[in-house]
Order: C-alpha cells, then structure tokens, then sequence
C-alpha cells in the first residue's frame, strides 16, 4: 500500500466529501445506492500492483491451456447449455483477498474468477466522484483505469465489446427483474454511457428463433443481448414466467454466452497453480487427510457469497449429495490494511476487470472494483454497522 497517500487522504478527510459524493450518486442515477459505497478509495503501489498484474497474466495464460470444453461438459448439465457458438469470453474477473504473507507483509490470493460482467460502468463513475470530491487525492501519481485508457477511450473500449457492429437500438441489457437488483446503478450507467436500454428476461418475446422487445408500443428486434441474467437465479426464482431461456436455441448474439458464468468461476480454481493461489480440491475427489479447519467450502455457482461454509465438517460434506458442485479452497487470512479513522482496520477484496479485445485478440485489463470489510466475509451486503467498507474502487500507483 502507499503510506505517505494514505496518510494524507486520512488528515484531509472531512465527512462533507462523503456526504457530497453520495447525494452526487442518487442526483445523477435517481436513488441512493443500493448497496453501501465505502469513504475512501484503496491505494496500492507499484510493486503490488506488479505482483496482481503477474498473478493475472499466469492465470489467464493458464485458462487458454485447459480443456475448456471438457470443463464444460463436467460441470453445466446439458439442458443448460446453450447451442450457439462458445466463442471467446468478452469479460473476466479475477479476484484477490489482499492477505498476510506471514512475513508482514500483503500476497494477493486468488478468491475466485467469474467470466461475467460486473460493475463496469458504475466504476468510472465512482473513481471520478472520488477524484470531485476529494481534492486530498494525488491527480498525477495515481489511477483506476488500466492499459493506459481514460474516460473517453474507456467508453470505446466498452462499447466495441457490447455493441460490437450494431447501433444502440438492436442491442438491449438483459437481467432478471432488473428495477430489483441491487447492482441496478450500473445499470443505469450502462444506459447513459452505450444509449441502450434495459429489459427485463420476463419481456422478452420469441418468435421461433427471433426476439423482440416492446417499445413505444412496437416491436422492436433484439439482435444482440449484453446479458446480466445469473442462471442461479433463474433456477431459483419461483414461478417465473418467461418465454426466453439461456439455454434457448435463438439468433442473438450474446455478450457474452452465457456458458462461459460456468465453465471460468470457481470450478476451475483444483486446476489452477500459483504462488497466489491457494489449494483447492473438488468435493468428490479430495485427500482423505484434509485439515478440514483450514479449509472452507464453497458451492460452484453462486452469487455473492451465497451458501459459503466458513467451517465446514465431515458431517457437512456427508450431507451433500451432488458433491461435484462443490470445492473445498484453503482458507486465507484477510490482512487489515486500510488504517480508517476509528481502531478497525478494513480488509480488502480486489477484482481486476478484463474485457475481451478484437484487434488485439487478448483479454485486455481495463479497471478494478474494490470491496471493503471489517467482518469476516468481504460482501457490501454485509456491511450495514461499520464504517469505511463497502464498495469502492482502487487507485494504482503510476
């Protein structure tokens, strides 16, 4: 981390910064956000920002060479998979704990990957709110954005991917009960930054293999589908009324196929070795000596943090009957770095964001989101009592 920023940031804090920023949340997206947006930013140096940049490239360059069909067919039941073309993944996240090396001093550690897209529009957002209200922050030494982009060519770099050759018009959002979300401000974003519009699955027409929208009363094609539906929550949603499945057999294009939330989560961490990355096993093919209190257990889709056993039994795992959907990750020890007004420190999540780039035919890193925590999982919607956690976005030392 950079002390001397830190320290700065920390004497020139005033809650009216803070204050100032929330009301520029709700004024420029119409409501608070929904979930609970931290005080400061995260400010990490060059040499861990090398660490996090080397850790991601192996990473990646280990996901190419895996048997990624193979994955697939092991762990997304057949009736949920969809017929259309893999291709390649538009979005990676890749999360790491900022944690306790034993020597004193922080290793990122691999918490888990997600082929799927986040926050991406949300976040530029609140790293130039941070920067409005904060003149505390260093304007030159410091940076969210990665791969040398800036607002504008942020935006491009996003719109290539989600609009690819089509207008805005042929191109809608899709996620489940969308106005119910509590990622909906990046929604919004999405909207104000591409021109796009917001459609919930449930208003979705087929007709055979096409899909129309309603719009001021006419219908209007969907060629192309910037998708946010999670399919955990389609299965586990009662009753649900909808004509359109990912699993469908539709002409659309998909941003990105909805496979890919399967096969690159955390299903593949067993496969993955790094110095980053801690040990973990699938729940049908585990050592029989296991420490079990080193470990915690972990179902493979989910979403945010869902169904996460923090100290998990023989008797646990005896219970589970579909074990294949499970893994057991070595437990990591969150390091409290972030020094905050109060005697709590906060713990630290970092996700870096990729997004998939044509021309240069590589995943491409673009910006972060940042997660803060003073308890013992690190999810902003546990965070409803303390101070300085939450959600929020880190600054890279240039």
């Amino acid at each position: 981390m950079i002390k001397d920023v830190r320290t700065q940031f920390n004497q020139g804090f005033k809650q009216e910064q803070y204050e100032a920023l929330l009301q520029e949340v709700e004024a420029t997206f119409g409501e608070p956000c929904a979930f609970r947006i931290s005080e400061t930013p995260v400010f990490i140096s060059k040499a861990l920002s090398k660490t996090l940049f080397d850790a991601c490239d192996s990473l990646i360059e280990q996901i190419w060479n895996l048997k990624l069909e193979q994955v697939r067919n092991r762990f997304v039941p057949k009736s949920l998979q969809s017929p259309l073309p893999l291709g390649k993944p538009h979005f990676l996240a890749i999360d790491f704990g900022l944690c306790d090396d034993g020597q004193g001093g922080i290793s990122p550690q691999l918490i888990e990957l997600q082929a799927f897209p986040t926050l991406f529009f949300y976040q530029p957002f609140l790293g130039n709110a941070f920067k409005k209200y904060y003149p505390q922050l260093s304007k030159t030494r410091l940076d969210y954005f990665f791969s040398n982009l800036n607002d504008k060519t942020y935006v491009e770099e996003l719109r290539k991917v989600i609009l690819g050759k089509l207008e805005p018009q042929d191109v809608v959002l899709v996620e489940l009960y969308p106005d119910q979300q509590k990622t909906r401000i990046d929604f919004y974003a999405t909207q104000q930054a591409l021109g796009i519009d917001i459609v919930c699955m449930t208003e979705v027409l087929k007709e055979g293999k096409q899909l129309f929208r309603i719009k001021d009363g006419k219908k209007i094609p969907i060629k192309r589908i910037y998708n946010r539906v999670i399919q955990d929550e389609v299965q586990g949603t009662k009753d649900l009324q909808t004509q359109l499945l990912l699993s469908d057999d539709v002409e659309v294009e998909w941003v990105t196929h909805p496979d890919w939330f399967f096969i690159i989560s955390k299903c593949i961490m067993p496969l993955l070795k790094h110095k980053n990355v801690p040990k973990s096993y699938y729940l049908d093919d585990y050592p029989e000596d296991l420490d079990l209190s080193r470990f915690v257990l972990k179902p493979l889709f989910s979403f945010a943090g869902k169904g996460i056993n923090l100290r998990p039994t023989a008797k646990d795992i005896e219970e589970i009957e579909d074990k294949k959907n499970y893994i057991l990750q070595e437990k990591v020890t969150y390091l409290p770095v972030i020094q905050t007004p109060s005697e709590k420190r906060s713990k630290v999540e970092l996700r870096m964001l990729y997004v998939w780039n044509e021309e240069e035919d590589r995943l491409k890193p673009v910006i972060n989101l940042t997660r803060m925590s003073q308890g013992e999982l690190i999810n902003v919607g546990h965070n409803k009592e303390d101070s300085w956690v939450g959600s929020s976005i880190s600054f890279f030392e240039k």
